[in-house]
């Protein structure tokens, strides 16, 4: 496999050694395939607690895709990826998750987040945005065609960021989701470029505290956010853009307060037929086919509706459903990545600052651009999930 690495690091001879020895191995095999478990557990541990202290300064590596064309069967390409095939504990059994995934490139991040937060009793619906490759929408199909709880979305939209398309690529989801026979208790969108900083367990344990209220963090619109829905807006589809126009849009339907908030969001399975059956949520989608990013405003504006399952009239920000570096924010330490639309893609030196983190998804990450990031902050949860759970699980599982 064609691939060069160029590592500067301020640390001791052995340290930089053992890093070079990792990721030299690393490149050797494509996406989470392993070896040799207890080795490369020991090189991957104490490369990550170099980058987790902080004695990294700056690297650059290249890395390819997995591809699952290389494995022979679905049996194989799971059992060397490690992936779980049965509940580890009663209450995780009991409590299934549902998963909304809208993705679009990077295939080999999707599917670190797709084995990360992976669980035999929940189920997953993924969207591929209909502008994307053929080659990744194939190997996408082919991951998926391994796992009977994991299926593409029967519905795809050309998605442009800012535009009604995201949202409405969610709900083809929920949509597939609500006939779902599996009893799922919550459903959690994510994109492709997510990665979860808890164990299943830990995210079931952070949901039941909400006691079957829906999450949906905002507020009150600030003043930059009401421009957003009071002027129309307009989709361009084949630029991949939305264009603001000086038209001012009617009032929202059924006297609606309109609130800004989180994109992110942990919605009820009541909550979800809501949403697709009732005439007050059909009507807020159609107003907002012309607002720019509706899905900051139309989870959290119906969930202030109080007589709606599950709904926090009086919510705020709570939540912790994702950390977010942004750049005009100052209280976390700044960005060892690369910021892209003012969010920061992580870095091995924001390692740290993401084990820390309260919440239970992060964003933005990239395979590609800074592997260690990804793969010691898994290391991580799958150490965390392996002494949490209720069955013996082989102790290199997660390599």
């Amino acid at each position: 496999m064609s691939s060069w690495v160029r590592l500067m690091f301020p640390v001791p001879i052995l340290s930089v050694t053992l890093l070079l020895l990792y990721y030299n191995r690393l490149l050797q095999f494509k996406g989470a395939h392993r070896y040799n478990a207890t080795e490369e557990k020991i090189l991957l541990t104490e490369a990550c607690d170099a980058f987790i202290k902080g004695k990294e300064k700056s690297f650059l590596l290249e890395a390819t895709s997995a591809n699952t064309n290389e494995w022979s069967s679905c049996q194989e390409y799971i059992t060397q990826n490690h992936y779980i095939t049965s509940p580890l504990s009663e209450e995780e059994a009991a409590f299934p998750l549902a998963y909304m995934m809208v993705i679009h490139k990077e295939f080999s991040t999707f599917e670190r987040l797709f084995r990360a937060i992976y669980m035999p009793q929940n189920i997953y619906c993924i969207h591929v945005d209909e502008k994307a490759s053929a080659d990744f929408l194939d190997s996408v199909g082919r991951l998926l065609d391994c796992f009977p709880n994991a299926f593409l979305a029967s519905r795809m939209e050309p998605v442009v960021y800012g535009g009604i398309s995201r949202l409405l690529a969610d709900r083809n989801c929920m949509k597939d989701l609500v006939e779902s026979d599996v009893p799922w208790k919550y459903v959690i969108n994510t994109c492709g470029q997510d990665f979860p900083l808890k164990t299943n367990k830990e995210i079931i344990q952070h949901l039941k505290k909400f006691k079957g209220k829906n999450i949906t963090p905002g507020v009150l619109p600030p003043d930059h956010a009401i421009p957003r829905t009071k002027y129309v807006h307009r989709e361009d589809i084949v630029h991949s853009f939305v264009r603001r126009t000086n038209v001012l849009k009617p009032p929202p339907p059924h006297n609606m307060t309109i609130y800004f908030g989180s994109a992110y969001v942990a919605l009820t399975r009541e909550f979800t037929k809501f949403i697709l059956e009732d005439q007050r949520a059909t009507d807020l989608l159609k107003w907002s086919m012309d607002t720019y990013s509706p899905d900051e405003h139309y989870w959290v504006t119906l969930n202030r509706i109080p007589d709606v399952p599950g709904s926090m009239p009086n919510g705020m920000w709570e939540g912790d459903l994702r950390a977010i570096k942004w750049r005009d924010m100052n209280d976390h330490g700044g960005c060892h990545g690369h910021y892209v639309r003012d969010i920061c893609v992580y870095g091995p030196g924001d390692l740290q600052w993401l084990l820390n983190a309260k919440s239970i998804f992060a964003n933005k990450f990239e395979l590609k651009s800074y592997p260690p990031t990804l793969e010691c902050l898994e290391m991580r949860i799958r150490e965390r999930t392996l002494n949490q759970s209720e069955i013996t699980v082989q102790s290199d599982w997660y390599l």
